[in-house]
């Protein structure tokens, strides 16, 4: 009787499926990040709010979005 551990094969397609389904999730995260910094820069915008546009400049930096992605719907 053998007493190794089995290790569970993983098929090489599931992987594949799950790192694109992670990918997707991924993307429409960042998305949502740049359509809400796009939405927050429109606000500031409209106020004349310099700060809040700085803070979101930041913010951007941050999350590694480029304000070209997020200012130029404006």
């Amino acid at each position: 009787m053998s007493t190794m551990n089995t290790i569970p094969m993983v098929c090489a397609e599931q992987v594949a499926l799950d790192s694109r389904a992670a990918k997707g999730g991924a993307d429409l995260r960042r998305q949502a990040l740049v359509e809400s910094l796009r939405r927050r820069y429109a606000d500031a915008v409209s106020r004349g709010d310099a700060a809040a546009k700085q803070a979101l400049f930041q913010e951007g930096v941050y999350l590694n979005i480029p304000p070209e992605q997020f200012v130029g719907a404006n």
